[in-house]
């Protein structure tokens, strides 16, 4: 594969709560506009629906929410990046909410840091590690984990008082 032998890897940096984070590009499927999300019933707090994509039904996750915080507030450039993962050997498309993209950008192999053990505000599991670009960092996301729907059926519901008390 040709990013492993230049040592470096694109990703799609997006804006989340005023923090910069990052996601694989090879899972990024397109970037739509944040519109026509219908509500389901009886889900966790961080899946705000579902839209329709070309006649599919696409769960739409808040990256917000699933990493503690309080619902997204969308904006102006508020949009739902479309991800497809291989799971179980079966295509999973999800939309996840972001606050921005940014950009996509190479990072090279050598300025990717392992995820900090400490210091950070959501689960280690969910960072595949810290990227340096332009001496700022970028959080990248282990997508697997972050997106992983069978995993959130077993997730008990936050309260708002859960979300205050974090």
């Amino acid at each position: 594969m040709k990013q492993e032998q230049d040592g470096s890897q694109q990703y799609l940096t997006f804006m989340l709560s005023g923090e910069t984070f990052g996601l694989g590009i090879m899972a990024v499927k397109e970037i739509i506009e944040f519109s026509g999300i219908t509500e389901v019933p009886m889900m966790p707090d961080c899946i705000r629906g579902v839209i329709n994509l070309r006649g599919a039904v696409v769960p739409v996750m808040d990256l917000s929410a699933r990493f503690g915080k309080a619902l997204s507030v969308p904006g102006k450039r508020t949009c739902i990046v479309i991800v497809e993962l291989e799971v179980d050997g079966e295509r999973q498309v999800t939309g996840v909410v972001v606050d921005a993209v940014n950009a996509v950008l190479d990072i090279a192999d050598g300025e990717i840091e392992k995820a900090p053990s400490f210091g950070t505000r959501m689960r280690g599991d969910f960072i595949e590690g810290m990227g340096k670009v332009n001496g700022k960092f970028v959080i990248l996301l282990n997508v697997h984990n972050v997106l992983a729907l069978e995993a959130l059926a077993n997730m008990p519901e936050m309260t708002a008082a859960d979300l205050a008390a974090a």
